[in-house]
């Protein structure tokens, strides 16, 4: 994955991955409508129309516990300008080691809705890899949204997987019929990105030095489409828990 030295991580877009709570993605023009209720969310990503990848990127988590090889996090949010409903989320990192399963990291994200109300509910990871001239991406999907000028998820086309050099691809998609198993390779490294979510967003912009594949629970802006829970949005109950995982395991090419 993308490092960054200490000195430089002065904010989650610059590390290595950072978890998407409680939505992923865009929430169009920073507004929708819930249960026959207008809410809205505040401008937190440059100059970005539409609010961008939930609030949990933003804010301190507090260290519930940790040791050398796992980790456990926990934020809580009240109410504010950037997601009106309460909510508890959890995060839990894993590190194994050995050489019967490659190095391999596990993530494990849960919301919990400590609101009076229920609430649209979705979750997911933003890891960035280094791009190297060998970089390649090979996962199983069945289709593609395609965005509207702005960078929505506006009509969804087929499309039979992802399998390319990423130099050659121009993706800033969410995929939906995912199986679960992404393959990225290139000259140093060969890792195999599994997960319970079956969306994924790809990035790969030409002019950086990485690329992101981010596993989802959701089509990007679900929240305000027709039917968001048939899309995969959670239509989260008071007290009720959504959640999900991240599988990374690194091997030689």
């Amino acid at each position: 994955m993308r490092s960054s030295e200490p000195a430089t991580l002065a904010a989650a877009r610059a590390a290595a991955s950072y978890p998407l709570v409680p939505y992923s993605n865009r929430v169009g023009h920073r507004r929708f409508r819930w249960h026959g209720h207008d809410f809205s969310t505040a401008p937190n990503f440059d100059d970005n129309p539409h609010s961008v990848h939930g609030v949990g990127w933003m804010r301190p988590w507090q260290v519930v516990s940790a040791s050398s090889a796992e980790a456990e996090l926990r934020y809580v949010h009240t109410p504010d300008a950037h997601w009106p409903f309460a909510f508890e989320s959890r995060q839990r990192v894993e590190l194994s080691d050995s050489e019967r399963t490659g190095d391999t990291l596990t993530l494990r994200l849960a919301v919990t809705n400590t609101d009076t109300r229920s609430q649209p509910v979705g979750l997911g990871w933003h890891p960035y890899f280094p791009k190297r001239s060998h970089s390649q991406l090979h996962a199983q999907v069945s289709g593609r949204w395609e965005p509207d000028a702005s960078g929505l998820a506006e009509r969804r086309v087929p499309q039979d997987g992802i399998v390319g050099e990423v130099a050659q691809l121009a993706y800033d998609h969410c995929f939906d019929g995912w199986q679960g198993v992404a393959r990225l390779r290139d000259e140093r490294l060969s890792l195999e990105l599994t997960s319970s979510f079956s969306r994924l967003v790809v990035y790969t912009p030409a002019e950086k030095s990485y690329w992101c594949v981010e596993p989802v629970s959701h089509v990007s802006n679900a929240v305000q489409m027709a039917e968001p829970t048939s899309h995969g949005l959670v239509d989260l109950a008071r007290g009720a828990t959504h959640e999900g995982w991240m599988r990374l395991k690194v091997t030689a090419p």
